[in-house]
Order: C-alpha cells, then sequence, then structure tokens
C-alpha cells in the first residue's frame, strides 16, 4: 500500500515530525494496512483495529525505548510494531521466521515486555518503575491493559502494590467491554456504570474545560464540537482512588488530539494515575464491529467482506461443545466452566442449551479451578474447559484444591500441543510434564474425534477423582463421532498393528504419524507395531512391557515437549523394571518453540514420519546372535 504518511514513519521520532492535524488521517492509513496485511496473514485485527489512535498518541508523546509501554496480552501491539520500523514486515505476520504475533523483547528495541497471557502488564511494569526509582532513572513506564485484564486476579495484586512502591506510573485502561468474548462478572458492571450514568452528563462542561487547561482553547471548541470529545473525562472511581491511584475518565479513546493533551498533562503528576479510555473493537471495519468474537483474532479472510474459509469438518473444540450439551441433557449434574472464551473452547452451544449450567468466569482460571473444586463437593460433575497454555496458571489449584481432595473434576484442554502461528505462548506443550506427577489424577489423549467423544463419555461417568483430556486444536481426522458413546476401560491402549522389530506408541494426533512411520518402515522390512496408548495416566504397563521384551526398539511419539512427556513416563517405567530395549522418543526438544505453521516446524524439529523412521533406521543395529536366539524362542513361546 503506497501510504504518504506511513512511508514517511520508519520509527516513532518521525512519527512526532507528522503535524497534529494530520494524525487522523494516519490512523485511517494504518487502519488500512492492518486489514489488508492480516487478510492475507490472519491475526488478531479486531484489538489493533480498537487501539489505533491510542497507539499513535503514546508514540506521540511517549520515547520509546527509553520511556516503557507495555502492553497486556500485548496481541494489540500490531499498531505499536508499524510505528517502530517493523511496517514491512507486517506481511510476514505470525509466518515462520516473521513478526510474531505477540511483543517480543527478542524482537525490538521497542518491545520492552512480552506476554501472551492477560494480567502481566500492571505487576511487570510496577517492578520497572521500581527499578527505575532505585537507579535514579527518569524514564515513564506506561502499562495499557484492556477491561478484561482486570478480571485478573494478578492486577488487582499490582494495584494493591502501587502506591507503597513508587510516584510515578501511568495505567491506561483501555475499556472496550470484550476480552476474546463478552466480558462478565462485576468489574465489567462496574466500568459499564461508569461510563454510561447519567450522572456524568453534567460534568461535559467540566470536562471541556479541563481540555481548555491542558490543551488551549482550540482543543476546548474542538471538545464542544463532538459534544465534549469525552465521555466523561472527570469522574472519580472509588475503586482505584481507593488502591492508590488517581482516577482520570472515561474519555474517548479514539479521540487522537484529546487522547495527547492527557498524556501530555499526565506526564507532569508525580503520583500514580489511572486513565479509563473508552474505544471500539474492531472499529473501522464493519465485519469486525459486527462479530467482535470472530474477529479478534482468526486466519485468512476476505477483506471486503470479512468471510473466512469454511472449515469441512468440525474442530474439537466444536465437537466437546455439542457432546457436552448432549450429556448435559440427560445429566443435571454436568456443568461447563471456561474463562473468558466459550466461542474458542466451543462452549457456546454449550451456554444457549444449558445457560443454568455455563458459567464463564472472564480471565481468571485460578478461580475457575477453586470454584469447580467447590461445586464438586456439593456433588456436581464440572467440565472445567480452558485452552493448555492457560491450565498453567491453575497448577497450585489443581494440585492443592483438586487432586488432594479427590475432587470430581474434568479438566479439559484444549489447544494441547503445537498452537502454530501463536507461537510460544500459547503451544501447549507442558501440560503432560505438569500433570502426570500429581497423585490419583487421570491423564488421556484421544487419537480422533470418534475417540474423543467416547473418552468424554467415560470422563461424565468417572467418579472417583480428577480426570483431564488433552486435545489439539482444529480438526483431527475427520472420524465420525457414533450415536452411542463407549466407556473406554482407564489405562487400556489399543493395538492397532501388530510388528515383532519395532514399537510405535503414538499419542493421540500422532497416532497418525506413527502408522505412516510404520508404512516406511514396512518398506525397508522392518514390521513394526502400532499401538495408541490413550491413556497418559495410568499408563498401561501390561502392553508396553510386551512389546518392549517382544521388539527391538520401542518408539514413542508425542505432540508435547519430550522432556518430562509421554516418553519420560514410558522411559521411568522401562528403567524401574529393568527393562533395556531401546527407546527412541519423539517430541518437541527441550526450548521454547517459535510461531509458524505446524506443517514447517513439525519438518524443522524431526517431527514427520520420515525423519522418525529415519531415527529408528540408525537405532536399530544387528543383533549378537545369541541375542537373535533369545528372541526367537521367545516367540515361539508366546
Amino acid at each position: 500500500m503506497n501510504s504518504s504518511l506511513l512511508n514517511r514513519i520508519n520509527n516513532p521520532a518521525d512519527l512526532r515530525n507528522i503535524p497534529e492535524s494530520d494524525l487522523g488521517l494516519l490512523a485511517q492509513e494504518i487502519r488500512e494496512e492492518l486489514i489488508g496485511s492480516l487478510a492475507e496473514t490472519g491475526g488478531h485485527l479486531g484489538p489493533n483495529l480498537g487501539v489505533v489512535e491510542l497507539s499513535i498518541a503514546l508514540h506521540r508523546v511517549f520515547e520509546t525505548p527509553k520511556d516503557k509501554i507495555l502492553f497486556d496480552v500485548s496481541h494489540q501491539g500490531y499498531v505499536h510494531k508499524i510505528l517502530t520500523g517493523r511496517r514491512s514486515q507486517m506481511s510476514t505476520m505470525r509466518q515462520h521466521g516473521g513478526l510474531n504475533g505477540f511483543l517480543l523483547r527478542s524482537e525490538s528495541m521497542h518491545d520492552c515486555y512480552g506476554a501472551g497471557h492477560a494480567g502481566t502488564a500492571l505487576s511487570a511494569a510496577l517492578g520497572m518503575a521500581a527499578a527505575r526509582d532505585m537507579t535514579g532513572g527518569n524514564e515513564h513506564v506506561v502499562a495499557v491493559a484492556g477491561d478484561a485484564a482486570f478480571t485478573c486476579g494478578t492486577s488487582y495484586e499490582a494495584l494493591n502494590n502501587v502506591a507503597e512502591t513508587t510516584r510515578r506510573f501511568l495505567v491506561i485502561l483501555n475499556d472496550n467491554q470484550w476480552s476474546i468474548a463478552k466480558n462478565t462478572g462485576a468489574i465489567a458492571e462496574h466500568l459499564n456504570r461508569i461510563a454510561t450514568s447519567p450522572a456524568y452528563e453534567h460534568l461535559h462542561d467540566q470536562a471541556a474545560k479541563f481540555v481548555e487547561w491542558i490543551g488551549g482553547k482550540t482543543a476546548r471548541k474542538l471538545a464542544h464540537k463532538i459534544k465534549s470529545g469525552v465521555k466523561q473525562i472527570i469522574g472519580p472511581s472509588v475503586l482505584f482512588e481507593n488502591l492508590g491511584l488517581r482516577y482520570f475518565g472515561p474519555i474517548d479513546g479514539h479521540d487522537i488530539s484529546l487522547l495527547i493533551r492527557t498524556f501530555e498533562f499526565l506526564k507532569t503528576l508525580n503520583e500514580p494515575v489511572l486513565l479509563h479510555i473508552m474505544t471500539k473493537k474492531g472499529k473501522g471495519y464493519g465485519p469486525a464491529i459486527e462479530k467482535p468474537d470472530k474477529f479478534h483474532g482468526l486466519g485468512k479472510y476476505q477483506p471486503d467482506t470479512g468471510e473466512t474459509q469454511p472449515t469441512t469438518t468440525p474442530t474439537y473444540s466444536e465437537i466437546i461443545g455439542k457432546t457436552l450439551s448432549d450429556f448435559a441433557d440427560h445429566n443435571r449434574k454436568i456443568v461447563a466452566i471456561t474463562a473468558a472464551m466459550p466461542n474458542g473452547t466451543g462452549l457456546t452451544q454449550f451456554a444457549s442449551r444449558h445457560p443454568d449450567r455455563f458459567y464463564d468466569v472472564g480471565i481468571a482460571e485460578e478461580h475457575a479451578a477453586l470454584f469447580a473444586a467447590g461445586m464438586a463437593t456439593r456433588g456436581m460433575k464440572p467440565f472445567l474447559t480452558i485452552y493448555s497454555t492457560f491450565m498453567q496458571r491453575a497448577f497450585d489449584m489443581i494440585v492443592h484444591d483438586i487432586a488432594l481432595q479427590n475432587l470430581n473434576v474434568s479438566l479439559c484442554m484444549d489447544r494441547a500441543g503445537l498452537s502454530g502461528d501463536d507461537g510460544p505462548t500459547h503451544h501447549g506443550l507442558f501440560d503432560i510434564a505438569y500433570l502426570k506427577s500429581i497423585p490419583g489424577l487421570i491423564q488421556m489423549q484421544p487419537k480422533d474425534e470418534e475417540e474423543f467423544v467416547d473418552m468424554l463419555w467415560t470422563m461424565a461417568n468417572h467418579h472417583e477423582g480428577p480426570i483431564a483430556i488433552r486435545y489439539p486444536r482444529g480438526s483431527g481426522t475427520g472420524a465420525v463421532p457414533k450415536a452411542s458413546p463407549r466407556l473406554l476401560e482407564v489405562g487400556k491402549a489399543e493395538v492397532l498393528r501388530h510388528g515383532t522389530e519395532v514399537a510405535l506408541f503414538g499419542l493421540g494426533n500422532f497416532c497418525e504419524v506413527a502408522l505412516e512411520t510404520a508404512d516406511l518402515l514396512e518398506k525397508q522390512g522392518i514390521k513394526a507395531a502400532v499401538i495408541n496408548p490413550r491413556w497418559i495416566k495410568p499408563l498401561d504397563v501390561g502392553t508396553l512391557e510386551f512389546f518392549a521384551r517382544g521388539t527391538r526398539l520401542i518408539c514413542t511419539l508425542e505432540d508435547h515437549a519430550v522432556t518430562g512427556g509421554f516418553g519420560a513416563a514410558v522411559a521411568e517405567h522401562l528403567s524401574d523394571v529393568g527393562i533395556a530395549t531401546p527407546l527412541v522418543r519423539v517430541g518437541w526438544p527441550d526450548q521454547f518453540i517459535e510461531h509458524g505453521s505446524v506443517s514447517i516446524l513439525r519438518e524443522k524439529y524431526g517431527m514427520t514420519a520420515q525423519a522418525t523412521a529415519n531415527r529408528i533406521m540408525q537405532s536399530l543395529k544387528p543383533e549378537p546372535q545369541t541375542n537373535q536366539k533369545i528372541r526367537k524362542a521367545a516367540k515361539e513361546l508366546r
């Protein structure tokens, strides 16, 4: 796009040379740039369209990298990237080797803090402010947090310590009434009351005087022209004032001049401040305004219409929504709980069919786990449905409150395994490791959609403590679930193919890779057994030991970090029982995996059938004649 203003910006200093009267046109060009470039790559379009003016004003007034601007979650940092010299790379957004969909300290000196989980910015920013004060610095520290971040307990833990920690600190509450889904709860209602209460209407004139005070009579005229240009610029909020922050707002977050004047004034204050701004998620693009949940984050789309390519098979998320709804038709004890992502987890159907048994607690995973524990003590059957990467935040509650009390809570971990273009903050590569050490907790993963429904049915009928299931993002093999699901025997694997030389244990979606690997080995004259483990804990030790004693090599395959994963559990058991059969473990290496398409990353890290077959061929060495005789005798006995 040949944008006259955007072409003049290679860094934030260039932005400060553009006349303020042209900044509205710049905002329009940035929106066009976002809509056009993300149509090809996908990404978080809606949140970024909503912070265009805010990002311009921030970089107009504050000077990064000296001044520190932290974006909570940071998926709304695309405009920040454009203004800090990365516009030419926007076509690489979320592509392997290109820009990350979140901020990364390693990507730019202007990214002072990276995060993909909500509720981090205030604590991190406060730490930066404290370090500044200790070292005698004079930089400004600004934390930009959406209203959804204020449903996180960590945000209030930070606010609780602001007043006693620093005297210069700016929090910008970007209020668009959405996280991924529509915000819920008392905090959201409180902020909405501040923004819409008729009690503040009489303050329009006072607001205009305030604008005049910090911006001159021209600013006052502008304010009157758009009905004061604000939504009540001064309205004390007891909630924030009592926490020691001087409260200003709410103001119009799309009025660049007003934002600039306000930031210039707030820079002069020697006290902690919270500025409440009102923005529109998806502003400037009709499809994003009409469907803000869809355009929070999405793949490629048609820029003219916003239409996306339909999926040919239902996703695991869609299947769990329908399946739990069906189960709940006949079981009044089933409830569904999520943390601000009913659409992403597929629970919108459950919410529609069983609204009295659906709970969206906001971005508060720790509370969600405790809430589920409390329900379980009263005989309910809660399904806690959260992305694997976010379930990490509730680890203590899973151990201390759910497992220790042996409560019947079902943990459903969506996006387990690689999450592709979302990158390391969203990959679900650690849940096996952090759950398999918990006593009494059952954990499983299905090989396809049909088995997924069977496992959900098994969970619904399990009443002996916590049980967890992990499943990948998107669709699986396309296996159609049966009309009537069946109960699975806990701890019993499924042998899909017999073989005498190699045994491939392909967990979950890597069962398909195991089958492909077996085909490649067969072409080399190697007979490989393929086992669908199903159960991570408890392991089917009988089947494992049978193949470990009867074959030359065991290979485990999993969509998880190899350190502490399913293969590690297999290695531990074989060591405990003294079986020395060689073991090849295929999994993601002991490092944080970057963003990129699943196919590219699997190829890069040797997670394909061909790479697995090659490793196995290298590991298979001619056996001593004595061992061959022993193995032959064992086979004859069987």
